[in-house]
């Protein structure tokens, strides 16, 4: 399993490492890599600041991914500071699926060797309140 994500997984860990900018801010707490239904792979590294204003790693890579006018992910690594793969919060999980209702089925590597899709992880979505009437 491993080894088909671990490009990514590189990707994403070179852009974790926290670099301070100002006293109220700092990027790269966490780096993250996806690949597109293309084969293309897009990354973004997460911004810290004060006043509630980052932005995680997810939103930088699928914001370079919208760049270029795709919107179905495959797979998404995000990799922590401490070199831990880690889920994206639930902002990002919103994110990831009100870009592309088929993104429920990205897949997500995380720590022990597992894998799971955001279908897994993003449970009652308040959008099924509407589409099912």
């Amino acid at each position: 399993m491993r080894n088909s994500y671990d490009l990514l997984i590189q990707k994403a860990t070179e852009l974790s490492t926290p670099k301070p900018l100002t006293p109220e801010a700092v990027s790269g707490y966490a780096g993250s890599a996806l690949v597109t239904e293309k084969g293309n792979i897009y990354t973004g590294k997460s911004l810290t600041g004060s006043c509630g204003i980052g932005f995680c790693g997810e939103v930088g890579a699928v914001l370079d991914m919208l760049k270029h006018g795709e919107t179905r992910i495959e797979a998404v690594v995000t990799v922590s500071n401490d070199h831990k793969l880690m889920p994206p919060c639930g902002r990002c999980r919103e994110l990831i699926y009100e870009i592309d209702r088929k993104n429920l089925d990205t897949e997500m590597p995380l720590e022990g060797n597992r894998v799971v899709k955001l279908r897994d992880i993003f449970l009652e979505r308040w959008q099924e309140l509407w589409e099912a009437e």
